[in-house]
């Protein structure tokens, strides 16, 4: 199938639009942060940098750690934002942009998410590292996509019960993490759980400022959901629509986030940098273990 120049759209200097990438300038190991200025945090360890570019909040570095060629990409916020990335990031390595069509022969990158949360269970302490075993998504992006493939209906039935979820609401969608990945980067270093997906910072988080919010107790419902020891570890913008995209697209996906709150408890991390730095670390040396 031709995929026409209103679909792929390329740059004058046949780079993908948004990420201003061409296919050789990634490696098939893919880092995301969300914040541009932690690109350079992670690559600081990098024996080299080989690439690097910026188009808005997009950046990417392309270098090499311990003899491993990784690629380090600043997702900015959102679902919205992973929908444009993970699409792009697709395209360079399995649709030939020259003919605009798809590869006979497909590639699936390893994605790693690195990212910061605060926990909503007190048994997860500030200072730790938490692995999403599971992404519930509450923003609705995915529903644009087939996913009768990649959904977990009987976490997601007993959510939508537990929670009294609105009906005026999107349906919300349960994805796994990656098999492969989820082994290679859980250790005793780590916590796994459920990761929820919001489609905002306030209102869909349940924060208010002069609006008032759908469901008042929408978090309270959250922090007590459990379906069979599975238990809503976090709240946060990006993991759903990383897992789900993966998923479809035939793609490894991982989300690793450093817990600098808790909000059951009230506590936040004293040295929050220390954490994300120690997080980095620990992901780099799981990605050539």
């Amino acid at each position: 199938m031709f995929i026409k120049e209103s679909e792929l759209i390329l740059n004058p200097d046949g780079s993908i639009y948004h990420l201003n990438l061409k296919p050789e300038n990634i490696a098939n190991t893919i880092i995301f942060v969300g914040d541009q200025d932690r690109v350079s945090k992670v690559t600081a360890h990098f024996d080299s940098i080989e690439f690097e570019t910026q188009k808005r909040e997009f950046k990417t570095q392309t270098g090499h750690y311990k003899g491993k060629r990784i690629t380090v990409i600043s997702t900015g916020i959102g679902p919205d934002n992973i929908d444009i990335v993970l699409n792009e990031l697709d395209a360079l390595v399995n649709i030939n942009f020259k003919t605009r069509q798809v590869k006979e022969k497909l590639i699936s990158l390893d994605i790693i998410r690195i990212g910061t949360s605060g926990a909503l269970q007190n048994n997860i302490p500030v200072d730790s590292f938490l692995l999403s075993a599971h992404a519930l998504d509450i923003n609705g992006m995915l529903h644009a996509y087939q996913i009768n493939t990649i959904s977990n209906t009987k976490i997601e039935d007993a959510f939508i019960k537990q929670t009294h979820w609105h009906t005026s609401k999107s349906k919300p969608i349960v994805v796994n993490s990656s098999d492969k990945l989820l082994k290679r980067f859980e250790s005793n270093k780590t916590h796994k759980g459920l990761t929820a997906t919001a489609g905002g910072f306030y209102g869909p988080q349940g924060r208010v400022l002069r609006l008032a919010i759908q469901d008042a107790e929408l978090n309270s419902k959250m922090d007590a959901f459990n379906f069979n020891g599975i238990k809503i570890t976090n709240l946060e913008m990006e993991t759903s629509a990383i897992y789900g995209l993966s998923k479809l697209l035939g793609h490894e996906a991982i989300s690793l986030n450093a817990i600098i709150a808790n909000r059951v408890l009230g506590d936040f991390s004293k040295n929050p940098n220390t954490v994300i730095e120690n997080l980095i670390i620990y992901t780099l040396n799981k990605i050539i273990e």
